[in-house]
C-alpha cells in the first residue's frame, strides 16, 4: 500500500507546476545566452571584409538576437505576473 501511494504521488518533473516554472526560467537564461552569442557572431562577421552578403547575414543575426531578447522578455513578464506557474488551481468560494 505504501509503494502504491508513492507511485500515485510521484509525477515526472515536466508535468509538475514547479517543473513548468523551472523550465520557463531555463528558457529565459537560454534566450539571454543565445542573444549574447548571436550579437558576438554578427559583430565578428561584419569586422573582416564587408560584402553585401556578409552585411545581410550580420543584419539577420542582429534581427535574430532581437527576437531572442524579445522571447526572454515576454517569458519573464509571464513569470512576473503568474509566478506560481501556468496551471494554478484556484479555490471556488461561495
Amino acid at each position: 500500500m505504501d509503494a502504491a501511494q508513492r507511485k500515485a504521488q510521484h509525477r515526472p518533473f515536466c508535468f509538475s507546476v514547479k517543473g513548468h516554472v523551472k523550465m520557463l526560467r531555463l528558457d529565459i537564461i537560454n534566450s539571454l545566452v543565445t542573444t549574447v552569442f548571436l550579437v558576438i557572431v554578427s559583430v565578428l562577421a561584419l569586422i573582416p571584409e564587408t560584402t553585401t552578403l556578409i552585411v545581410i547575414g550580420g543584419a539577420f543575426g542582429f534581427l535574430a538576437a532581437v527576437a531572442c531578447l524579445a522571447d526572454g522578455a515576454l517569458i519573464y513578464r509571464k513569470l512576473l505576473f503568474n509566478p506560481s506557474g501556468p496551471y494554478q488551481k484556484k479555490t471556488v468560494r461561495k
